[in-house]
């Protein structure tokens, strides 16, 4: 007897062999069958869903959970565009502290709505004796008061205030760690707010480093949330690879740098597993600190790497070394050479052809890189909604020239490049129609479409977001398509994104979602 039988729906399976269906059985998590294999079977519950189309569900193959909580409970000063209202939301922020040694966190901050970066003397004025530390919404940099630059090491950079990279990740360290309580608090909400848009599994893009990093043991956080039965999602966990450190394993083992036990890629379950090790080679656009080959337009800078190349490379290598998979941060081109560089040298020295390494944004990759990246079987994890959303700024900071490669889609896939796509929330929209609306037509908010040639079909688009995350997250066994065998996670929708027009994807309804065959319950959002 089945478990449940989903009927009267129009299944689009991602399963070339079977690509359409009207039925589905589900038995104990999983998918067993489609169509005439299971019409006529009993089962406990049958769910008519009344014509809605039915996909599998979305996998999120770069996001940042807790992080995404945490903005949620945060005051922001989004969407302010004078100083003096910001300076407003700061010290509303401020009374709220009775402690006054504490720590004042403010999100939204971003400097291209106000037309300059915020000072620490301005931040000072309004601080009352608090630390004030305000993060930037790419999460690249921050601008604090100074009593907080008073507690920095004298050999760190910063403008009046404002920190970037490794600056910011500086005063992070300063900061108290939030409890395991609180990052679970945060984890529960963002998982919900993922399945509200038909996410059902999802990539978190770093834990444990200085950039992102929450606690040194949010590992153990995402544990609690899901003994405690609220990890409403399935997360593959990002490790930093600040993390690593030397280890005296047996020489035979060829591993510089580990984690303690050797723990690596694939360790964990279908609910929560370990997955690539992360690491960060540039920045970003909207800080501006994302490392190009030639100047961003109109300006005398061409953003910044995290460190000095032969180190990144060092830390790659070793991590390849170590037997992981390698999710490595690469914005801008310069970064993406850095990062090409270092794996090209780390599968000459141990081959690993299935190693499936990702390169996380590949925000501007040039022409002559794309052959690069599918010798080397790179897989490319972009974020359509950045350029829905900001691509009117990055095509302005680009120029004419470089406009076309930002956040390419047809040019990775005519390269046989996997591509995949994913949201980086919170750093913006994390919904999947509204970016596989834009895959398609490559239009931002205000119209204005940003490399033409690199649009795609929408099947492609939606194989990004399901068979190709499946594939960058070694899920493709068991996620990515319903195909008999594998998970009963699925997106029931109001209309079939392949038949509506473009321009009405991203608005299309999430009816329900399903993870492991039961309806998720997105009331408490």
């Amino acid at each position: 007897m089945l478990c449940t039988r989903l009927t009267n729906a129009h299944f689009i399976t991602m399963d070339p062999d079977h690509p359409v269906a009207h039925d589905l059985g589900i038995w104990r998590g999983r998918i067993v069958g489609l169509d005439d294999a299971v019409t006529s079977l009993p089962a406990r519950e049958v769910i008519d869903l009344q014509g809605a189309t039915v996909l599998p569900g979305f996998i999120d193959s770069h996001v940042h959970l807790a992080w995404t909580g945490l903005k949620a409970t945060t005051p922001s000063v989004a969407p302010c565009e004078r100083v003096e209202d910001v300076l407003a939301v700061v010290e509303e922020a401020v009374s709220r502290k009775t402690s006054p040694g504490a720590w004042v966190d403010i999100a939204g901050y971003d400097q291209r709505a106000l037309g300059r970066h915020l000072t620490a003397a301005e931040l000072d004025r309004v601080s009352h004796g608090r630390k004030v530390f305000l993060m930037h919404d790419s999460g690249h940099a921050c601008v604090v008061n100074s009593a907080v630059l008073d507690l920095l090491p004298a050999d760190v950079r910063h403008a009046d205030g404002y920190l970037a990279e490794s600056a910011m990740g500086a005063a992070r360290k300063l900061r108290p760690t939030y409890s395991q309580d609180e990052l679970a608090d945060a984890i529960a909400h963002a998982g919900r707010v993922c399945l509200s848009e038909g996410v059902t599994a999802c990539a978190e893009a770093g834990i444990g480093g200085a950039l992102f990093g929450h606690s040194p043991v949010e590992l153990g956080a995402y544990q609690l949330v899901r003994e405690q039965g609220r990890l409403p999602l399935r997360v593959q966990l990002m490790v930093a690879a600040d993390t690593l450190h030397p280890v005296g394993s047996h020489e035979g083992d060829g591993i510089p740098r580990a984690l303690d036990l050797g723990l690596r890629t694939g360790f964990g379950d279908d609910w929560l597993s370990v997955g690539a090790l992360k690491l960060w080679t540039d920045g970003g656009m909207m800080a501006r600190t994302a490392a190009l080959s030639s100047p961003y337009h109109g300006m005398e800078h061409a953003g910044e790497l995290q460190d000095d190349p032969e180190l990144l490379a060092d830390t790659i290598v070793d991590g390849h070394l170590a037997g992981w998979q390698l999710a490595v941060h690469a914005i801008g081109d310069r970064a993406a050479d850095v990062a090409l560089d270092a794996l090209e040298r780390a599968q000459r020295i141990r081959p690993r052809p299935d190693a499936r390494h990702r390169v996380e944004h590949a925000g501007l990759i040039r022409p002559d890189q794309l052959p690069r990246f599918a010798r080397l079987g790179a897989i490319a994890v972009v974020q359509p909604n950045f350029l829905r959303y900001f691509g009117d700024d990055y095509a302005s900071i680009m120029g004419e020239d470089r406009a076309p490669w930002l956040y390419r889609g047809k040019g990775f896939l005519d390269h046989g490049i996997t591509l995949v796509g994913s949201s980086d929330r919170p750093v913006t929209d994390g919904s999947p129609l509204r970016a596989i609306q834009f895959m398609v037509e490559r239009a931002s908010e205000s119209g204005q479409v940003i490399g033409p040639d690199e649009g795609i079909t929408v099947d492609e688009a939606l194989r990004s977001y399901t068979v190709g995350g499946a594939f960058a997250c070694h899920w493709d066994d068991s996620a990515g398509s319903l195909t008999p065998g594998k998970r009963a996670d699925l997106v029931v929708l109001g209309d079939d994104p392949r038949r509506v027009s473009t321009s009405r994807i991203g608005d299309i309804e999430v009816v329900a979602t399903f993870v492991d065959g039961r309806e998720s319950d997105k009331a408490a959002l």
